[in-house]
């Protein structure tokens, strides 16, 4: 009894001096930070806002344009005219100039509805920046969970390995103690110190991936990587999560089949605009000119004037080479491949959500069974401790009963681990993970 008080005073302490001082980084601070700071995300952000700016009539062509134009000419040149009479007149060094300036105005008002195609694609795009911003909110609030989850993973086991350190501590002076009195060989002292240095060996290579592990997370959340934090250690899984509204969230959520049916919709349209090609375009020009010239030598050695004009213009393509039925042809043919490219998007997620979560069962399942078989590590460790005080057992059935128990725990700590990577995968499948 004496040995499981002081082994559940181990754990205890073990964990304790592993964080005390360390921040405490919740899953879903990290999320929020990620959120705030990750580069990835701040660049589709900023692309969605680009796409959301291109969404405009004027961008479309539905405005007028109205430009403000000014042209000043001046030549110096000798100059000699020979008139109708035959009188002959001559100078050198003659100055000529003209000014012009005003404003033209031009609107296009019928293209073939090809302005209101382009509109309705802008807003297409538009969307398309936000789906494309929601898949790499998704995709790295996923990775930042996955990290985030496997540090927890790797800091249980660090945990677990203190802990058997000085459970191996206790062993080595327990066996120094008995070769003292006699009651045990040089051997048995030996085995323990390798076994102590055995398991030191494994804490550093443990602690080294769980400081590689700590500064990828801080990679993803886009911060000082050496930021030093403690993880909540305590993982839930969620275990009703139900196929069938899996699938429907994917229905209605998924950004990868969100965005295939805007590329239809933008291909669509895409083809609506080369249609217009066979309707005319019909523009109105209009502008208001003041224009001024000066001749040394001429009849009129001055002139100005001002005014409006105005007017329309008609256009219509009657022969291009066959290009405009070439055209259309590779624009409906654009327009089949991304209802192809959509249905086979639905069943390459639908086999993908099967299949994981097939794997989700199953990591639930073992969860559940490798938490009952560290339970029972846990107490086959704390009987072994009291039988080896007594010396009922041997160095060899001691150290296998704590390479048991560390074996229990990383099996446990892997299982939930799986299990909850498997419930963040379906839920990004199904465009489910809350941030």
């Amino acid at each position: 009894m004496r040995y499981k008080i002081l082994f559940q005073i181990v754990m205890l302490l073990a964990v304790f001096f592993h964080g005390n001082a360390q921040e405490v980084l919740t899953v879903d601070e990290a999320v929020q930070i990620a959120l705030k700071n990750n580069y990835d995300i701040k660049i589709a952000s900023n692309d969605a806002e680009v796409s959301k700016e291109n969404k405009s009539i004027a961008n479309a062509g539905m405005l007028p344009k109205l430009d403000a134009t000014l042209t000043q000419s001046n030549t110096i040149q000798n100059t000699k005219q020979t008139q109708a009479t035959g009188e002959v007149r001559e100078l050198d060094n003659a100055k000529n100039n003209s000014l012009v300036y005003g404003v033209s105005l031009g609107w296009t008002v019928f293209d073939g509805f090809r302005m209101f195609a382009r509109y309705d694609q802008l807003k297409a795009l538009e969307k398309q920046g936000e789906v494309q911003l929601k898949m790499m909110v998704l995709t790295k609030v996923s990775d930042v969970m996955t990290t985030y989850y496997d540090l927890v993973q790797q800091q249980q086991l660090v945990n677990a390995l203190d802990t058997t350190i000085v459970i191996s501590k206790q062993r080595l002076k327990t066996a120094e103690n008995r070769f003292t009195i006699g009651k045990a060989s040089k051997l048995e002292v030996l085995n323990a110190q390798v076994d102590l240095n055995t398991d030191l060996s494994n804490l550093l290579k443990q602690k080294e991936l769980f400081e590689t592990t700590k500064i990828r997370l801080n990679e993803l959340l886009a911060r000082d990587v050496a930021t030093d934090f403690k993880v909540v250690e305590e993982v839930a899984v969620d275990d009703t999560l139900k196929l069938v509204d899996l699938n429907a969230l994917v229905e209605k959520q998924n950004p990868q089949l969100q965005m295939a049916l805007l590329n239809k919709t933008v291909a669509e349209l895409d083809l609506k605009q080369v249609r217009a090609n066979r309707y005319p375009t019909v523009q109105l020009n209009s502008g208001y000119t003041f224009n001024r010239s000066e001749s040394s030598l001429g009849f009129v050695s001055q002139s100005s004037g001002r005014g409006f004009n105005y007017g329309v213009s008609a256009s219509l393509n009657i022969f291009n080479g066959f290009l405009q039925n070439r055209n259309e042809k590779i624009a409906k043919l654009q327009v089949e491949n991304s209802t192809l490219v959509i249905e086979q998007q639905k069943q390459t997620i639908t086999s993908q959500l099967a299949s994981l979560f097939q794997t989700y069962l199953t990591n639930v399942e073992l969860a559940k069974l490798e938490e009952n078989n560290e339970a029972i590590a846990k107490r086959n460790l704390e009987i072994t401790l009291e039988k080896f005080r007594i010396g009922t057992i041997t160095t060899i059935e001691f150290r296998s009963a704590q390479q048991n128990y560390v074996n229990a725990i990383a099996r446990n700590s892997s299982a939930k681990f799986q299990a909850k990577i498997s419930e963040v995968m379906l839920n990004e499948i199904a465009g489910n993970i809350k941030f």
